[in-house]
C-alpha cells in the first residue's frame, strides 16, 4: 500500500512516518504543493493526505488539478480549517474525507484503512513502455527485444522515473527526491551509479533507448538516432 503524505509540517510528517510505517504503508513525502503535484501526477498511489494549507500551491488548487486529469485516488484533506464551510469546500472540490488538526495519529489511520478498503473503479496497466522498452514496475522486469531481466528496487525506481518523464531534462535533484525520498541524506555519486548500472542494463537488451547526460542538469531519457 503507497501513500503520497503532502504536508509542510515537517515534526507532524515525522510523527506520521512512524505511523503510518508501523502499519505497513509505504508512504512518499513531500513539503510543498508544487513537489506534491508532481509526485501525485507522476505516480500511482493508493491514497492522498493532503495538507490545505501549503507553499508554492495551495491543497485546494492541486486537488482540483489532479481531478482534472481524472485521477480518482482518494484523498484525505488535512487542515487547522474547521468551518463547516471549508469542510464543504474540500468535499466539493474532490476530497473524500476531511480531518481537522490537531488529530490523533489513531483517527488519521481508521480513515486510512476505511479509504483504502474501497475496491478501485480501473486498474490501469502497469506496464511503462518507450520505444522497444518496456518496464512492469510490479515485477521490476526491464524488458526489449525480447529479452527481459530484473531490476533492484532502485534501478527500478530511476527506470520508473525516466519512463514517466521520457524525452524530458530532468534535474538531478528531483530524481534523488524520487528515488531516495526528499529528506533522505545520500551522496550524489549514489545517483551517476546506478545511473552507470542502468545504461549496463540497456546495453544487456540491445535497447534503442539511452540515458544521456545533460551538463549542468541531469539526465534524460531518449531514442538513440538511426544510424543514416
Amino acid at each position: 500500500m503507497r501513500i503520497l503524505l503532502i504536508e509542510d509540517d515537517v515534526s507532524l510528517c515525522k510523527a506520521l512516518l512512524i505511523h503510518l510505517g508501523s502499519q505497513g504503508y509505504e508512504t512518499d513525502v513531500c513539503h510543498n504543493g508544487t513537489d506534491g503535484l508532481s509526485y501525485a501526477l507522476q505516480n500511482t498511489y493508493d491514497l492522498i493526505i493532503l495538507d490545505r494549507m501549503l507553499p508554492e500551491l495551495d491543497g485546494m488548487t492541486l486537488l482540483g488539478a489532479i481531478r482534472k486529469k481524472n485521477i480518482s485516488t482518494p484523498v484525505i484533506m488535512a487542515t487547522a480549517m474547521d468551518s463547516l464551510r471549508d469542510k464543504i469546500s474540500g468535499l466539493d472540490c474532490g476530497a473524500d474525507d476531511y480531518i481537522t488538526k490537531p488529530f490523533d495519529a489513531e483517527e488519521l489511520l481508521a480513515r486510512v484503512r476505511a479509504l483504502t478498503r474501497r475496491p478501485a473503479i480501473l486498474k490501469e496497466s502497469p506496464l511503462l513502455c518507450f520505444r522497444d522498452l518496456c518496464f512492469d514496475p510490479e515485477n521490476l522486469e526491464l524488458s526489449a527485444n525480447g529479452k527481459s531481466l530484473s531490476l533492484s528496487k532502485k534501478e527500478a525506481g530511476l527506470m520508473e522515473y525516466f519512463l514517466k518523464n521520457k524525452e524530458q531534462n530532468l534535474r538531478r535533484g528531483l530524481i534523488l527526491s524520487y528515488v531516495w525520498g526528499a529528506d533522505a541524506e545520500i551522496e550524489e555519486g549514489n545517483l551517476d551509479n546506478y545511473i552507470y548500472f542502468l545504461r549496463r542494463r540497456l546495453r544487456t537488451l540491445k535497447s534503442r533507448v539511452q540515458i544521456k547526460t545533460i551538463h549542468g542538469v541531469g539526465y534524460r531519457l531518449e531514442g538513440i538516432q538511426e544510424d543514416t
